[in-house]
């Protein structure tokens, strides 16, 4: 067996920095740029200038006071510079010898006693200058910039960089046509020294455009591929009986549905019809009814014999989802034989067998859980929809061992209902199986037009843009923490009208980091502070049965406040909550503070959140924070808190993506590169259809194998 050579620092290095193939290395693009393409006199120096300069050491001694450091002093017949270094080795010592010659680089600054210089780099003086900008590279531990360099020239060298783009295209907007992909990473790796350097930091060179082009290319022809391999696929055609399920819910419904929530059902109800899977995003705002437009997409496949799936990230959410479609639905299933069932982790294995034989024989219609019903020994007799609620809370590893799942397990039930309807007859009159169910996933973070222009190109997304009647608008008040006395005072005010309240922590326990209140001592100072007030306490870590009996008190009204993290993010839906306070409001996420707001302003009682905020030692809060609650402040309207929450995040935090694996756009900028995104969506189709070799090759190039995690 032949010996494996094992690897070295860098090179284990190199591989954490994803830095496989030679292509990797040429798509891996300077941070910054040094000028050491010139010698500056210290004469003609100024203050604050990073410069490079020859010089001579007259004096070189370690000083003690008022801090141990070596100090060099160098001349270069101009002028002098003091060199201070207050980490050093002997051997550095010996180098920078009276009477050595160096090469010295970095930040200039005045002083009553002359120029001096702390940390710069230095090498012995001597050798040709560099033509070109030396490049600085993002690193890790134990790769050092001149092995990278030196990787990355190589990798350059080797790299097939022919171009992918067909003359037949149409040219890219703006410069980008201007430049081949070879000459544009020749020139980011190696730029002359008279280019702007503004230009390059800001992305705005001709060059940067080019790469941001090839990256938006390659990102559309991933997701244009997938939605073709998706279109190819087969599905149950669901249609909804005259006088079926479907229309004896909506009779039963005890509120009338919105114009959004109608126009959106039928869009559903469309793509249900289809012989191919659908495969929509269903968004809408905090409160705007997603889960009755669900529960009537789950009445049109359960009415064609056939099983609905629905998941949700946390328990509190599934259960949530349950209750509410055993209320509208179980009545109407009942007289057919059918049943809602539920699976989660934390069941009892007697309990949780007896789920699995009902979705299993089928007379489980819909089975409502977590992750919990994606588990091996979950078996479907007749799976022909899944529902994913908040799916970017579930990891990509998570999303498509789903879809892996469902496709596997989906198999028709020619014996109930309208199945044939649903599946494809053979000579012999029985039903065949289908490849894949329809997917409906729904978020209650709406998507930016960019954001799904570009992440989401392979889905068809359906936007409830309207709240039902009854929901009243919530005040957002911003309140420094000091001056948490007056809510406490407003809290109490509130459960005297018979209200009830939230109050959300972001940790559960101290941390040394973050020094903050955490969630048990918080609820120990609201029940001293609020006597004769029932205080409850949720948090992550307790068993299931302790959440579930401290959600029922609350949802029953008899517990009047309720000490949280943010396990009630979404789904929980109290009418009489009025009062939605965050504590560190400043720590939070804006999608995050939206839904948390979300909790209130549920029922006909003016409602409002107060968002408590610490500004720290420093006494001010960040940029960052600062722009979040500002945003928070200003608006109620969740789409505009979407656009704000991307252009302060980024699409790979807003997506999650961070998390979970998926590629980032590392060159291009959705909120400013809108023009290079148009075109690649043009660019797409023409490619795939007139230039399949070279799509292929363009996304082998860009993606790599990631490209299977822009379909989950």
């Amino acid at each position: 067996m032949p010996e494996t050579k094992a690897l070295s620092e860098p090179q284990k290095a190199l591989a954490k920095l994803g830095l496989a193939r030679d292509i990797d290395l040429a798509l891996h693009i300077p941070l910054r740029y040094e000028d050491e393409t010139r010698i500056v006199k210290l004469r003609d120096a100024r203050e604050g200038d990073t410069i490079q300069v020859e010089a001579t050491v007259v004096d070189c001694q370690v000083q003690y006071r008022p801090r141990r450091q070596l100090v060099v002093k160098v001349d270069d017949g101009t002028d002098t510079c003091v060199l201070r270094f207050f980490t050093f080795y002997p051997s550095q010592q010996k180098s920078l010898a009276v009477g050595t010659q160096l090469r010295i680089r970095g930040e200039v600054k005045g002083g009553f006693l002359g120029w001096q210089m702390v940390h710069p780099s230095w090498k012995q003086a001597g050798g040709d200058l560099p033509e070109a900008l030396t490049p600085v590279y993002s690193t890790v531990a134990g790769l050092p910039q001149p092995y990278l360099r030196k990787a990355v020239a190589g990798g350059l060298q080797r790299a097939d960089l022919s171009e992918t783009i067909p003359p037949d295209a149409p040219p890219a907007p703006g410069r980008a046509r201007e430049w081949t992909l070879l000459q544009a990473l020749q020139f980011l790796h190696h730029p002359a020294p008279e280019v702007s350097i503004v230009a390059l930091e800001d992305r705005s060179h001709p060059a940067w455009q080019r790469l941001k082009a090839e990256e938006l290319l390659a990102q559309q022809l991933s997701q244009l591929q997938s939605r073709r391999e998706h279109d190819r696929l087969q599905a149950p055609a669901l249609r909804a009986g005259e006088g079926g399920l479907h229309e004896q819910l909506l009779a039963a419904l005890p509120f009338q549905l919105t114009q959004a929530q109608r126009r959106v059902s039928e869009e559903i109800a469309q793509g249900l019809r289809r012989e191919r899977p659908m495969h929509r995003l269903l968004q809408g705002d905090v409160g705007s009814g997603k889960t009755v437009v669900a529960a009537l997409a789950a009445a049109i496949a359960i009415d064609a014999g056939w099983q609905c799936a629905l998941m949700a990230p946390t328990e509190i959410l599934a259960e949530q989802h349950f209750r509410k479609l055993i209320g509208w639905l179980e009545p109407l299933l009942m007289p057919r034989g059918l049943r809602v069932a539920w699976l989660t982790g934390s069941q009892r294995k007697k309990e949780r067998g007896e789920m699995l034989d009902l979705v299993a024989s089928g007379e489980a219609a819909l089975v409502v859980g977590t992750h919990a019903v994606i588990q091996e020994q979950v078996q479907f007799k007749a799976l022909a929809l899944a529902i994913i609620d908040e799916q970017h809370r579930f990891g990509v590893e998570q999303r498509l061992a789903l879809r892996g799942k469902m496709r596997a397990d989906m198999a028709p039930s020619p014996s109930r209902g309208r199945a044939g309807e649903g599946g494809t007859t053979d000579a012999q009159g029985e039903v065949s199986a289908q490849r894949e169910p329809h997917l409906l996933m729904m978020s209650a973070t709406p998507i930016p037009r960019t954001l799904a222009m570009s992440y989401y190109a392979d889905l068809d997304v359906s936007t409830i843009d309207e709240l039902p009647p009854g929901r009243t608008p919530v005040v957002t008040k911003l309140i420094s923490d000091s001056r948490r006395g007056e809510v406490v005072e407003r809290i109490r005010a509130q459960v005297a009208q018979g209200r009830q309240v939230y109050w959300v922590c972001p940790l559960i326990e101290e941390s040394e980091t973050l020094d903050l209140t955490n969630a048990t001592a918080t609820h120990q100072d609201l029940s001293e502070a609020l006597p004769g007030v029932m205080v409850g306490l949720l948090h992550s870590r307790m068993p299931a049965p302790e959440k579930k009996a401290v959600m029922a008190l609350f949802t029953g009204g008899q517990m009047g406040v309720l000490v949280s993290t943010t396990v009630i993010e979404v789904g929980v839906d109290v009418p009489n909550a009025s009062l939605m306070v965050i504590e560190h409001a400043e720590r939070f996420g804006l999608s995050q503070l939206h839904q948390l707001r979300g909790r209130v302003g549920r029922g006909a009682a003016a409602s409002a959140c107060v968002l408590l905020y610490s500004a720290g030692d420093h006494g001010r809060l960040g940029d960052t924070a600062r722009a979040r609650l500002k945003a928070m402040a200003e608006t109620g309207d969740g789409f505009e808190i979407a656009r704000r929450d991307l252009e302060i995040r980024g699409p790979g935090e807003f997506l999650g993506a961070r998390q979970s694996g998926a590629p980032l756009l590392r060159f291009a900028d959705l909120s400013l590169d809108t023009a290079l995104l148009q075109w690649a969506r043009e660019v797409a189709p023409l490619m795939l259809d007139r230039h399949p070799e070279l799509a292929e090759h363009h996304v082998s190039r860009w993606l790599g194998g990631k490209s299977e995690y822009l379909k989950a």
